[in-house]
């Protein structure tokens, strides 16, 4: 016990020292981790409200109506499961409620974007389904003529949409159309983007897609979790099946409950000057990697891509590892035409909303791009940049007291 407590201290003080860049992490709030950690993880629940396999659930029938309700009121859906264990498995759920195995699924791949579940080698998806992929133009935006034509050529019975690594806003209305002319199902996977899409910020994907899936802790702030949208009771029907008894059996009502209290808080004003905050940051900090001379992707979300290998002449697990040691963190990832393996690859990949959530300004997005630029550039010692980023850390929130 002496061991754990000490563990959550140093992990605590890691996080509020550092800068926490990974595009997929974010700072949770207080409500929502008290939530996480409520007694609520104590009940099984079986099924969905009104329909258990337990007794005892009255109260938790009506904390998980009101987390789908949530779901639905901030993206415009009809319905929503809410139950999804993580990302993966919400994927893993829609496919099953969608495809039979051996169905083509036409995506984009890991090093142009897309995600392990979309369709890599080493994932689920690839073993239980064929795959095939479009791509991005030599801009590094998707390619939606080329899109069209490869969908005509392979005739997938799904096309999707959605990525871990593509720093640009997406066409859903355009790609579902393509979908539509092709007897194709429209999936989105609106993990990194769903808190952009809450807000205002992007494109709603529900109006085009047969099914939307996403997380709820990247962008949205809330508990780690998955979450499925659609709008159909037929669809809906399957989605729930393929959950329960598909692939998962009890919900965790504990995390349910923190999906709903970060939906509330995605509904509010506040909530929208964060993502607006997110936009500016990220934009500001891919500018000043320009300035500086690094090679970088644009960037109209909360995330962009630097080529490590072309501005520093170093891979970005190496990069990853330097900035680990100055207490910058964030991850190695794939770029388009990247020639590396995927466990070392040619760059990096930056996001802020999490920084964003602890108070980061334009000033600190534009401090932390000199200060990473410095120590790959072998201006600058990680002890160095280490003080500079306890100086800047030391002037933002807490993230105990979020």
């Amino acid at each position: 016990m002496d061991d754990l407590r000490l563990f959550l201290k140093d992990e605590t003080k890691r996080q509020n020292e550092g800068l926490e860049l990974i595009a997929s992490e974010n700072f949770a709030s207080v409500k929502v981790r008290e939530l996480c950690g409520s007694i609520l993880t104590n009940k099984y629940a079986e099924g969905f409200p009104g329909k258990r396999y337990y007794g005892g659930c009255q109260n938790i029938d009506k904390i998980e109506q009101l987390a789908i309700d949530l779901a639905c009121k901030v993206f415009g859906s009809k319905f929503a499961n809410v139950q999804p264990h993580s990302g993966s498995s919400a994927n893993m759920i829609a496919y099953a409620a969608l495809l039979n195995p051996g169905d083509t699924i036409l995506s984009l791949s890991l090093d142009e974007g897309g995600h392990l579940t979309h369709g890599s080698p080493v994932s689920f998806s690839s073993r239980y389904y064929k795959i095939q992929h479009y791509h991005l133009n030599a801009l590094g935006h998707i390619d939606y003529e080329g899109l069209a034509k490869i969908a005509q050529e392979v005739k997938p019975q799904l096309i999707l949409a959605g990525f871990s690594a593509y720093p640009y806003e997406i066409d859903f209305q355009r790609i579902g159309a393509i979908a539509k002319e092709n007897g194709a199902y429209f999936m989105v996977d609106m993990a990194h983007i769903a808190g952009l899409i809450a807000a205002g910020y992007h494109q709603n994907p529900v109006p085009f897609a047969d099914v939307v899936t996403s997380t709820t802790h990247k962008t949205l702030r809330g508990p780690r979790g998955g979450l499925i949208l659609c709008n159909t009771e037929e669809m809906n029907k399957k989605i729930n099946f393929a959950c329960f008894p598909g692939h998962q059996g009890g919900p965790l009502e504990n995390i349910i409950a923190a999906k709903a209290q970060c939906f509330l808080e995605a509904l509010t004003p506040e909530y929208k000057e964060y993502i607006k905050g997110v936009v500016e940051n990220t934009k500001a900090c891919a500018e000043r990697f320009q300035e500086l001379g690094a090679t970088v992707s644009g960037t109209q979300t909360h995330l962009f891509l630097v080529d490590t290998k072309r501005s520093y002449g170093m891979t970005g697990y190496d990069a990853q590892h330097l900035l680990e040691e100055a207490l910058i963190t964030l991850n190695k990832n794939m770029i388009p035409g990247d020639t590396e393996k995927p466990s070392k690859t040619s760059g990096i990949r930056i996001g802020f909303a999490a920084l964003t959530t602890r108070g980061c300004t334009l000033e600190t997005a534009r401090a932390v791009a000199e200060i990473i630029h410095a120590v790959l550039a072998g201006q600058i010692s990680t002890e160095v940049a280490k003080r500079r980023v306890r100086r800047i850390s030391s002037k933002l929130k807490d993230v105990t007291t979020l």
